[in-house]
């Protein structure tokens, strides 16, 4: 489960940088491809689709990061366990007298 979350993650990235790099800062981006501006509906749809599409990747990167984080984290409540402690080796000067 671990690995689908992780290459779904991957995924949705790298169409969310290719997304962004399709838009243009000042309102053209990808619009500006298909014709003037006096056509009906194309580059408003145009501009929604990737809107709503960078949105949308965004929220499932977001969504299946917060999931990861919940389904490995161990809760703050649990005991941890120690490692047993080992016993220093004693130097040769350090001898013990009974």
């Amino acid at each position: 489960m671990e690995t689908l979350f992780i290459v779904l993650i991957i995924l949705a990235s790298v169409l969310l940088v290719l997304l962004v790099l399709m838009q243009n800062p000042k309102g053209g981006g990808l619009s500006t491809d298909f014709g003037a501006a006096h056509q009906m509906g194309g580059v408003k749809q145009t501009n929604d689709f990737i809107e709503k599409a960078t949105w949308s990747l965004a929220g499932i990167i977001g969504v299946l990061s917060i999931a990861m984080t919940l389904m490995y984290h161990q809760p703050a409540n649990l005991p941890v366990e120690e490692a047993p402690a080992t016993e220093m080796p004693a130097s040769q000067g350090d001898e013990v007298q009974e």
